[in-house]
């Protein structure tokens, strides 16, 4: 992953460089300067702040013979914990026959 793909699942996954810099253990200084294409992470910091972001939302789609790398937003644990506890309410499940 390079600066400009852990950038943009950044602002798709809506939290800021210190969040996912703690996340990481790395220094939110390093995380901004490493997504402006500045300095370089190590491999190990580079597999922690994918690991953050992944924790935080986005979803890395690896690059194939359709098209490159990119990034979009998953469903959070949170999100599917809501939806369960929706889908459970309501009433019996019947049929959607119209």
């Amino acid at each position: 992953m390079d600066g400009s793909l852990a950038r943009a699942a950044r602002h798709l996954s809506q939290v800021s460089p210190r969040t996912i810099a703690r996340h990481a253990g790395i220094k939110p200084e390093a995380l901004r300067q490493y997504e402006k294409g500045g300095s370089s992470l190590s491999d190990a910091e580079v597999q922690r702040v994918t690991e953050a972001l992944v924790h935080y939302g986005a979803h890395f789609i690896p690059e194939d013979e359709f098209g490159g790398v990119g990034v979009r937003r998953k469903f959070t644990q949170t999100s599917v914990q809501l939806i369960e506890t929706w889908e459970s309410e309501g009433g019996p499940v019947g049929d959607d026959d119209v």
